[in-house]
């Protein structure tokens, strides 16, 4: 899809601030500023009030570089958790903060990794004016340093999304070691802790929630696919072997001709997916999971080419193809692996037919 002149302009914002700032511990700080927390988070909750392809944009560029930020876990997940919820209070309590620049996480998941709206870690009990919540979640997306903290929990009535104070006794986070270190993950343990419940059933809301956070992930794994093969194309333009750059042998030409309409096509759908989730297509769930694994796909295709097309220096600790190598494993299990996503797709065709 061709870029407004507004979109061009952020990406090229993105992109600059990037390159001045790549390895710069005030980052997401800079984004801020620049409004990019801001962009999917409507006007009247102090948003930008932009849509999932501006949020695509910006995801593209930091897939790029693999740049650690909580764009994904509080911009996406979270905030369009709390918008799904249709809790206007919540929202007009929470999201300015989001939009500020604060981190949010939605603790969901057990050990399992399903991301499935029905399927939750935690539990949660009505009590005299609260709730009480126990259990533990795993795979929170900057769950040990967020200001603000979602509980996606059972209850007697179904499944609900509550706020928690992390600073509270009750709530013990901890950092984990992730595959890809350059995405902060935590466990968060509940024992007992005091809730409160935002709107009513949730997993339409998490639903919701997960699918655009697919969207945007998937925008990530483009960005990175499009730059681990920029830089094997520039390798294989100065390694030479027998004799001639490496880049001149017709079969590896051939190689890296497939990448690129691998990475072309993912980057296409990805997009095309992004704007049917911001003009509300019904089938945004669908398009969600297909960009899901489609992505995934291609991305674990060139991050393993990128390594083998590099030789040995691929496999060193210094070279960069480690990197990319580990974002698309690590990627293609956030939000559910690409065969359950698979099967949501074929359901669903499946009903259609039926």
């Amino acid at each position: 899809m061709e870029l407004t002149a507004e979109q061009q302009a952020l990406r090229d914002a993105v992109r600059g601030l990037l390159a001045d700032h790549h390895d710069d511990s005030s980052l997401w700080r800079r984004l801020g500023e620049m409004g990019v927390a801001a962009l999917a988070i409507p006007e009247r909750y102090g948003g930008a009030g932009a849509g999932p392809v501006e949020t695509h944009i910006t995801a593209e560029e930091l897939g790029r570089d693999l740049i650690p930020s909580p764009l994904l876990g509080s911009a996406v997940l979270a905030a369009q958790a709390l918008l799904a919820s249709g809790d206007d209070p919540a929202c007009a309590r929470l999201l300015p903060a989001i939009a500020d620049g604060g981190v949010a996480s939605l603790a969901w998941t057990t050990a399992a990794g399903h991301w499935d709206p029905a399927e939750v870690a935690c539990r949660a009990t009505a009590a005299a004016h609260d709730w009480t919540l126990n259990g533990e979640a795993r795979y929170v997306l900057d769950g040990d340093t967020a200001g603000i903290l979602l509980v996606a929990a059972g209850t007697r009535d179904g499944i609900g999304l509550f706020e928690v104070d992390p600073a509270q006794a009750a709530v013990s986070r901890s950092a984990v070691t992730t595959v890809d270190a350059t995405r902060a993950m935590a466990t968060i343990r509940l024992d007992g802790a005091a809730g409160l419940r935002i709107g009513g059933q949730a997993p339409e809301a998490l639903a919701r929630a997960r699918d655009l956070a697919c969207l945007a992930l998937s925008a990530e794994q483009v960005g990175a696919a499009r730059r681990a093969l920029d830089m094997t194309i520039d390798y294989t333009k100065i390694r030479v072997q027998f004799g001639r750059v490496i880049g001149g042998f017709q079969a590896l030409q051939h190689r890296m001709a497939d990448l690129h309409v691998l990475v072309e096509s993912a980057r296409s759908l990805s997009y095309a997916a992004a704007q049917a989730a911001g003009e509300g297509a019904p089938d945004t769930g669908r398009r969600a999971a297909a960009a899901k694994v489609y992505c995934s796909e291609v991305l674990q295709r060139v991050a393993a080419e990128t390594i083998q097309l590099h030789g040995a220096i691929g496999i060193t600790w210094e070279h960069d193809a480690h990197r990319y190598l580990k974002r698309a494993h690590g990627a293609a299990q956030l939000f559910g692996r690409p065969s359950e996503h698979l099967a949501r797709i074929a359901a669903e065709v499946i009903d259609r037919r039926s």
